[in-house]
């Protein structure tokens, strides 16, 4: 356990873990990420989420948050919203390198890939901080293992919000260690719906035109090939499973895996 402070009564030791903030990052006015210490006895699968927190007036307040770091990465990181008002992002943003945030010793969630059948490609939709766990598959080698092309998708408003943009089209294909099984593989797809860019519009209508295989230069959606794993806010995940499943798609679980995936912890406040 890192960095415990001596007064923390033992259940709240017990149920989190305290870690320092090792980076931060503010993209824009609306947009942070930030990294921090990692426990050597904390486990996780890439794409799964966890709690994640401040201690406020002595007591934990916590949102569920997607680990945005691959689970081979010695450091936890994560990617947030701003909201002024938020009870938690109203605080957490103003979090400096040396601080401490609570990390739940649980982690959690559907992203990932024991969730699917096997499949040829796999389709990583995500809008806004919904980015934060393709961040961690687009760098886990078992994703490349499992899959002949990944393509990653990421819907925001301005062009500004495309964060992590330069990892998926430069740091990542050329990476050191993992850049020769990335490079053949990966896509990164961004699109913009409130101001011009070269690809524009939710990623719902660029599915249902068929516009984003035109421009990938690769075929409509099929069950029998194509799988998906979904991230974002709720109004564009009822979109997408909607669509999907018009098209044959059934969800997938650990227990039962499907066709498709989608997350619905995604931090508004």
């Amino acid at each position: 356990m890192t960095d415990v402070t001596a007064a923390a009564p033992a259940k709240k030791a017990g149920a989190f873990l305290h870690e320092t903030v090792t980076w931060v990052q503010h993209w824009t006015d609306s947009l942070f990420s930030f990294r921090t210490t990692r426990d050597p006895a904390f486990r996780f699968q890439s794409g799964q989420f966890v709690m994640v927190g401040l201690e406020v007036d002595g007591k934990p307040l916590l949102r569920a948050y997607s680990i945005a770091s691959p689970s081979w990465h010695d450091e936890l990181e994560f990617y947030s919203i701003k909201v002024e008002s938020g009870p938690l992002t109203s605080r957490l943003q103003k979090i400096q390198v040396g601080d401490q945030v609570l990390i739940g010793k649980k982690p959690t969630g559907t992203l990932v890939l024991d969730g699917l059948k096997p499949g040829k490609r796999l389709y990583m939709l995500g809008t806004g901080t919904g980015l934060a766990p393709w961040l961690s598959l687009a760098r886990d080698p078992e994703v490349y293992d499992r899959f002949d092309e990944v393509i990653v998708t990421h819907t925001v408003r301005n062009v500004a919000d495309l964060n992590y943009r330069e990892l998926f089209e430069r740091d990542l294909p050329n990476d050191e260690i993992l850049g020769e099984i990335v490079a053949p593989k990966l896509r990164y797809y961004p699109t913009v719906t409130r101001e011009p860019f070269k690809h524009q519009g939710r990623i719902t209508d660029l599915i249902a035109s068929g516009k984003i295989f035109e421009d990938l230069g690769l075929p409509p959606l099929d069950p029998a090939v194509d799988r998906l794993m979904l991230c974002g806010g709720p109004s564009v995940l009822a979109d997408l499973k909607v669509l999907l499943e018009a098209r044959g798609y059934v969800e997938g679980s650990l227990a039962a895996p499907g066709d498709y995936v989608l997350e619905r912890a995604f931090v508004e406040t």
